[in-house]
């Protein structure tokens, strides 16, 4: 399996992840505080702070999967992992390390530190756009 598919796997791995932790979450909270299951508001707030975190980071994944996700999926579709497998890893730790700041804190340095791993994302797919339109206009 080259880069570009363990980063897309790792990717989707990561929102699951993320997305199974908001219910076992609100499961949890369901049972223990009796709080109907219907009742809970879609950004976590209601909660805790850790939930609306929470919440918050996996709105981001999924938010960022159509470039991230579909420039992974270009790559493996058009046999051009070339482009990506270098820095699929790269963006993938960037997208993890961004979702666990946003868990820990949302203090102005957390926000800083979390907003340059996005920049790194975002620089790479933008990289990664480029890389794709020279190729494939060539």
């Amino acid at each position: 399996m080259n880069a570009t598919a363990i980063a897309l796997l790792g990717y989707i791995a990561w929102t699951l992840l993320l997305l199974g932790g908001i219910a076992v979450l609100r499961v949890s909270v369901s049972v223990l505080q009796n709080k109907p299951a219907n009742s809970f508001r879609p950004d976590g707030s209601d909660v805790s702070p850790f939930s609306g975190r929470l919440c918050r980071a996996h709105a981001n994944v999924y938010e960022s999967f159509p470039f991230i996700g579909g420039l992974l999926l270009l790559a493996l579709a058009t046999d051009t992992t070339g482009i990506t497998d270098p820095l699929a890893l790269v963006l993938l730790a960037s997208r993890i390390a961004q979702s666990t700041v946003h868990l820990l804190s949302t203090s102005a340095a957390a926000v800083l530190i979390r907003f340059g791993f996005f920049l790194i994302q975002y620089a790479i797919a933008a990289y990664w756009t480029v890389r794709f339109l020279a190729h494939f206009l060539a």
